[in-house]
C-alpha cells in the first residue's frame, strides 16, 4: 500500500471514530510503528490531524476568528469558571498580561477588587472594564486596531511589550493542540511571541472548544507555556500528553 492510500485510510478512520490509537493503525494497515508515525507527522503538517498521546484525532481548521461580540456569548459558563480558577494563580503585587479575548475578559472580571496589580493588555474591552471596576495600574499596548476583536495587534503592540517585564502572562487562543497555539491572523503572531519573550511565566487560558483546531499561522509551540487552564471536558489522552510535556494542567469543574 502506497503512502497516499494509507493516508486516505487513516483520515477515513479518524473521521469515523474521532480518536484512533497508533497500535490500531499499525494492525489495520499492516505496517510498522515508525511508518505510521511518519504518516501522522505528514498529515499533521498538512493540518489534517492532530497527534495525541499514543494516537491521533481529527483536526478542525479555523479560517477566521469570530468577532468579540459573537465570542462573548459562547461557552460563557466555562469561561467564567476558568476565569475564577486563573484569578487564584495571581500572586500579590504582580505585573500581569491579559491577552485579547473573552476568556481573559472573564479573568479581568475576577480581579476588580485587586489594587495590588499592574495589568497590561492589548484588549480595549478588558481595559475599559478595569478602568471602571478596579484600582489596578493599567497599561494598554496600543498598536494597529483590530475592530472585530476590539484589540491591538501588529508590530507597534509587540514593540510596546518589548519594554516591559511581566510576572505572569495569560494568553488566549482561538485554536490549539499539542503542537501549539495557532491563529488565522498573522498580525497576532508577533504579539504573542513578544509577550512570551518578556514574561516570567505564561499560562494558556482557553475553554476546550478551542482544542483540536488548527489555523494557518503557528504562533507559539505548546512548550512556551508553563501551565494550561481549561475546563473539565478535555479528553483524557490530551490531559496525559500535557502532563507528559511537563506543563501544569488546571481544569475548572463545569
Amino acid at each position: 500500500m502506497i503512502p497516499v492510500e494509507r493516508h486516505q485510510q487513516i483520515l477515513a478512520l479518524v473521521s469515523e471514530r474521532g480518536v484512533v490509537s497508533i497500535a490500531e493503525l499499525t494492525e489495520r494497515l499492516g505496517v510498522s510503528h515508525m511508518t505510521i508515525r511518519r504518516d501522522l507527522q505528514k498529515l499533521e503538517e498538512q493540518g489534517a490531524v492532530l497527534t495525541v498521546s499514543g494516537g491521533v484525532q481529527s483536526a478542525e481548521r479555523v479560517a477566521m476568528e469570530p468577532s468579540h461580540q459573537d465570542k462573548e456569548g459562547m461557552f460563557s459558563q466555562q469561561k467564567a469558571a476558568i476565569g475564577q480558577l486563573a484569578a487564584r494563580q495571581i500572586p500579590i503585587n504582580s505585573c500581569i498580561y491579559l491577552d485579547a479575548g473573552t476568556t481573559t475578559l472573564a479573568l479581568a472580571r475576577q480581579i476588580g477588587d485587586r489594587d495590588d496589580l499592574t495589568v497590561v493588555t492589548n484588549d480595549f474591552v478588558i481595559a475599559a472594564y478595569l478602568l471602571e471596576h478596579s484600582q489596578c495600574k493599567l497599561i494598554h499596548t496600543g498598536g494597529t486596531v483590530c475592530r472585530e476583536n476590539r484589540s491591538c495587534v501588529g508590530a507597534a503592540a509587540a514593540q510596546a511589550l518589548s519594554h516591559l517585564f511581566i510576572d505572569l502572562a495569560f494568553i488566549s487562543a482561538s485554536s490549539w493542540s499539542m503542537r501549539g497555539l495557532s491563529t488565522p491572523s498573522e498580525d497576532k503572531v508577533m504579539v504573542k511571541k513578544a509577550i512570551v519573550e518578556v514574561s516570567r511565566r505564561c499560562i494558556l487560558l482557553s475553554d476546550t472548544s478551542k482544542h483540536g483546531k488548527v489555523a494557518t499561522y503557528l504562533a507559539l509551540p505548546i512548550s512556551a507555556f508553563d501551565a494550561i487552564i481549561t475546563d473539565s471536558n478535555l479528553p483524557e489522552a490530551v490531559q496525559a500528553a500535557i502532563r507528559q510535556a511537563n506543563i501544569t494542567l488546571l481544569m475548572a469543574n463545569i
